[in-house]
C-alpha cells in the first residue's frame, strides 16, 4: 500500500467490519457485553470469576480504598490447579498444551497431563530447596519448557516468582534478585541466540556474588555448555526434578495474595517491582485471553510470540492460555533465525490460528520483504493481534493483508505490565476496527482521557489516558516501596485516578488512538506533536521500514524534531529521499511537524525485547554522554549512528 492510499484511510477514517465468516462463529457479536460491563462493572467481574475454580467463595467483590484495590475479598482458589488439574479432571488431559520449538530446530509436545505432572514434580523440587508459601523465586531461563513450569510451580506452592528476562545483564538480575530477596534462583547453562550460545549461567554467577539472599541456584541444562557449579549451592534440574513425586496438592491461596513480582525494565533509576495478585489477576487475564483472541480451545492453536519474560508472556503465554484450555505455540528463538521466513515456517507447521506479535517486529517483518510469507501456507490463521506499542496504519495494513489473506480480524490491544491484563482493544466479532486504533476500553473497564486540569476533553479531542475505575488485574504495589506507587501513579490526578503515562485521543467516532508516552510529547514553536504520530507518518512512506522520532533541545523553537530512519530494502537513503520524506510529513500532519534533520540509518537501538530506545538516539541528538546501554540487543548500533549522526547533522536543512 503506497502513501496515496494511506493518507486517504488516515483522512476517511477507513474502517473493517467483523468478517462474516468469522462473525457467524464468534463468541462475542454484539454489544449487549458493554452495557452489561458497565451497568454493573462488579457483578460483571464477579460472573467472570466465577468461571474459575474456586475452593472458597469471595464474601466482597472489591473493597476499593483508593489507591488500594482488593478483588473477591475472602475467596481462595489456587492458579496452577485453574491452569491445569481442572482440565485433567474434566478428560482433556491428552490435549496438548504447548507445541515447543527450539531455535535449533528440536521440538518437544506437552500434553496438559505431562505439564501437570512436571509442575508438581517441579513443586516438591522447590520444597526440598527449602521454598515455602510466601518465599521469592528469581527466574532467569530462555524460552524452554521449563520456564512456565517453574512459575506454576510456584504458584502451586504459593511462592511468589520473579521473572527476569534472560537477554538481561548480570547487573539487572542482582539488582531484582535483591530488592526482593529471592531465596532460589531457577537458571540455564546458556540460551541459544541466533545460533551461538548466551552464557546465562555465567552471568548468574557473576550477580550471585552480591546476592546474601541466595541459598539455592536449580540449572536447567539447555546448550551442554561448559559451566561452573558451586557444589554446596547449585543443582542440576535433571538430578533434582525428575525423581521427585508427582503429587504435590495446590495450596488454598487468598486472592489478593500475590501471584508474582515482574519488575519493570524501566532504562533509568530502580527498577519497579510491580506486584500482582492471584483472583483478580487469574480472572482478567482468561476473559480478555478468551474473547480478545475469540479462543475455541477445540480447534485453535494459539502464538503470542513474545517472551515470558515480559509481561505479555506471563499473562498471554502462561495464565491466560492455560486458564483457558488452549493450545499453544512456545518458540525459543528470534523471528528470523536461520531465515527470515522463520516465523512463517512456524505458522505453517503448527496451523496456528492466532498469532499475537509487536508493531516492532511487524515492521521487521515489512523490511524483510513480502516473498517470506508469501511462500508459505497461513491459511490456517483466523486471527491477528499486536502488542507494546501504537501500531502505525501501514503496519497494521500490511499486517492484515500480508499475513491475514485480508479475511482476519486485527485486534490492536493496550495494556501494560502495571494493569496485568489487555484493557483497550476490539472485540473481534463485535468491533468495526480503524487501523491503527485500539479501539475501545473492553467491557468492565473504564478509560478517559483528561486535561492538564484533570477534566475530561471532548469528543475528539487529545490528552492523558487514565482509567478511572478498579480492574481485577491492577497492580497491587510497588514491591517495598508504598510511596513510589502513590507517586508514579495516582498523584497526578488524584489517589482515585490511574495515570497511565500515555497519551491518547478520541475521533469524532469515539475511537481511543494511543500516541505513546507522555515524555514522548514534542514541543514544537509552542505546538504539542507526539513522536508516535511523526513517525507514523514516515513508515506510512512506501520507502520507510522504520523510524524513530525524538525531540532535541534547539535555541530557536524549544525542540526540533530529529528523525532516524530505516530505509526498505535495497531503498538508497539519499538527500532526495530525506527531502521527500520531510514533504511527506508535512502533507500528513502539518509543516511544524516536519524533522529539523532526518538520518539514514540501517538499524535502530533496541532492546532485546524488540522496543526501541529513543532516550539513547535523543542523547545522540543532543550529542550528549550515552546513557545506561545494557539492555540494548546489539551495543554497536549506537556507535554507528552516533557517528553518522555527527557527520552529517550539520548538514540538515
Amino acid at each position: 500500500m503506497g502513501a496515496e492510499a494511506i493518507e486517504g484511510l488516515l483522512d476517511e477514517g477507513r474502517t473493517f467490519p467483523p468478517p462474516q465468516d468469522f462473525k457467524r462463529q464468534a463468541l462475542i457479536t454484539g454489544a449487549e457485553v458493554y452495557d452489561e460491563g458497565n451497568t454493573d462493572y462488579e457483578g460483571f467481574w464477579a460472573r467472570e470469576a466465577a468461571e474459575l475454580d474456586w475452593f472458597r467463595e469471595w464474601d466482597t467483590i472489591l473493597d476499593w480504598q483508593p489507591p488500594h484495590a482488593k478483588w473477591f475479598v475472602g475467596g481462595t482458589l489456587n492458579v496452577a490447579h485453574n491452569c491445569l488439574d481442572r482440565h485433567v479432571q474434566a478428560g482433556h488431559g491428552e490435549q496438548v498444551a504447548y507445541h515447543w520449538e527450539g531455535e535449533p530446530g528440536d521440538t518437544r509436545t506437552i500434553t496438559y497431563q505431562q505439564l501437570l505432572q512436571d509442575v508438581q514434580r517441579a513443586a516438591n523440587a522447590l520444597k526440598e530447596l527449602g521454598v515455602g508459601r510466601g518465599d521469592r523465586v528469581a527466574i532467569y531461563l530462555p524460552m524452554v519448557p521449563e520456564l512456565p513450569t517453574i512459575m506454576l510451580a510456584c504458584a502451586r506452592i504459593g511462592a511468589i516468582h520473579s521473572v527476569v528476562f534472560a537477554g538481561f545483564s548480570s547487573a539487572a538480575l542482582r539488582d531484582r534478585i535483591n530488592d526482593s530477596e529471592c531465596k532460589v534462583l531457577v537458571t540455564a547453562d546458556g540460551a541459544w541466540r541466533r545460533g551461538s550460545v548466551f552464557p546465562l549461567k555465567e552471568n548468574a554467577d557473576e550477580a550471585l556474588t552480591e546476592t546474601p539472599s541466595i541459598a539455592k541456584v536449580l540449572v536447567v541444562r539447555r546448550t551442554e555448555n561448559e559451566v561452573s557449579m558451586d557444589a554446596e549451592r547449585d543443582v542440576w534440574w535433571h538430578d533434582l526434578v525428575p525423581d521427585q513425586t508427582a503429587d504435590c496438592p495446590p495450596e488454598h491461596m487468598d486472592a489478593e495474595d500475590l501471584l508474582y513480582l515482574l519488575y519493570t525494565s524501566g532504562t533509568t533509576g530502580k527498577p519497579k517491582g510491580i506486584m500482582h495478585a492471584t483472583g483478580g489477576y487469574l480472572t482478567q487475564v482468561a476473559f480478555t485471553h478468551r474473547y480478545v483472541f475469540d479462543l475455541k480451545p477445540d480447534t485453535d492453536v494459539y502464538w503470542c510470540a513474545a517472551d515470558i519474560g515480559w509481561v505479555t508472556g506471563h499473562s498471554y503465554i502462561v495464565y491466560g492460555p492455560l486458564a483457558n484450555r488452549a493450545t499453544s505455540v512456545l518458540y525459543e528463538g528470534t523471528p528470523n533465525f536461520p531465515a527470515e521466513d522463520r516465523f512463517w515456517q512456524i505458522v505453517e507447521k503448527y496451523r496456528v490460528t492466532q498469532l499475537y506479535t509487536a508493531p516492532t517486529a511487524i515492521r521487521a517483518f515489512m523490511k524483510w520483504g513480502d516473498e517470506h510469507p508469501a511462500k508459505h501456507d497461513l491459511s490456517s490463521l483466523r486471527l491477528l493481534g499486536t502488542v507494546g506499542e501504537p501500531i502505525n496504519p501501514e503496519a497494521w495494513m500490511w499486517y492484515r493483508e500480508h499475513i491475514g489473506g485480508e479475511r482476519c480480524p486485527v485486534v490492536d490491544t493496550w495494556w501494560q505490565t502495571e494493569t496485568g491484563a489487555i484493557m483497550i482493544s476490539p472485540l473481534p466479532g463485535a468491533t468495526t476496527t480503524k487501523p491503527g486504533s485500539a479501539t475501545f476500553p473492553l467491557p468492565g473497564i473504564s478509560a478517559t482521557i483528561v486535561d492538564d486540569r484533570g477534566q475530561e476533553v471532548g469528543v475528539p479531542g487529545g490528552g492523558y489516558l487514565v482509567l478511572d475505575r478498579p480492574w481485577p488485574s491492577m497492580l497491587r504495589g510497588i514491591w517495598g516501596d508504598e510511596q513510589r506507587f502513590r507517586d508514579t501513579y495516582w498523584s497526578r490526578f488524584g489517589e482515585g485516578i490511574y495515570f497511565a503515562g500515555d497519551g491518547a485521543k478520541r475521533d469524532q467516532d469515539g475511537y481511543f488512538w494511543l500516541l505513546g508516552r507522555v515524555d514522548d510529547v514534542m514541543n514544537v514553536s509552542g505546538h504539542r506533536i507526539s513522536t508516535t504520530e511523526v513517525e507514523s507518518a514516515l513508515v506510512s512512506h512506501p520507502s520507510v521500514a522504520e523510524a524513530a522520532v525524538v525531540g532535541r533541545s534547539d535555541a530557536q523553537t524549544g525542540q526540533a524534531i530529529a528523525a532516524f530512519v530505516t530505509p526498505r530494502g535495497d531503498v538508497e537513503g539519499d538527500e532526495a529521499l530525506a527531502k521527500e520524506l520531510r514533504d511527506h510529513v508535512a502533507k500528513m500532519i502539518s509543516p511544524i511537524a516536519k524533522p529539523a534533520s532526518l538520518l539514514f540509518t540501517h538499524d535502530l537501538p533496541k532492546t532485546r525485547s524488540g522496543k526501541i530506545m529513543r532516550r539513547l538516539l535523543k542523547d545522540i541528538a543532543e550529542d550528549k554522554e550515552l546513557g545506561d546501554t545494557t539492555t540494548l540487543a546489539d551495543a554497536s548500533v549506537v556507535d554507528a549512528i552516533k557517528g553518522r549522526y555527527l557527520d552529517h547533522s550539520k548538514s540538515q536543512p
